[in-house]
């Protein structure tokens, strides 16, 4: 977690944002954003205000995504055995 910290701080950095700025254009208080660079601690929606902000949210929206197979033939396509997408957990 320190290192996604560390690369929020650096894109703060070369969009030549204080801490303050950042603070003051996202939402998230100053404390918040002190903490989240010093100790890695932030809330998931305090994280995705300042992603707004340094233009990163997509990355974020990327992380659920299924991966499409790309097959180079039919044969290829064939030989999988992928199980079918589920569309409900068995466990409670």
């Amino acid at each position: 977690m320190q290192h996604l910290a560390e690369n929020f701080k650096q894109k703060r950095l070369a969009l030549n944002l204080t801490q303050e700025g950042l603070a003051s254009k996202s939402g998230v208080s100053l404390g918040s954003l002190k903490r989240f660079e010093n100790s890695s601690q932030i809330s998931l929606e305090s994280l995705l205000k300042l992603s707004v902000v340094l233009g990163c949210l997509d990355d974020f929206m990327n992380i659920t995504k299924t991966k499409e197979n790309s097959f180079s033939s039919l044969d290829e396509l064939l030989q999988t055995k992928e199980k079918p997408l589920k569309k409900r957990g068995k466990l409670k």
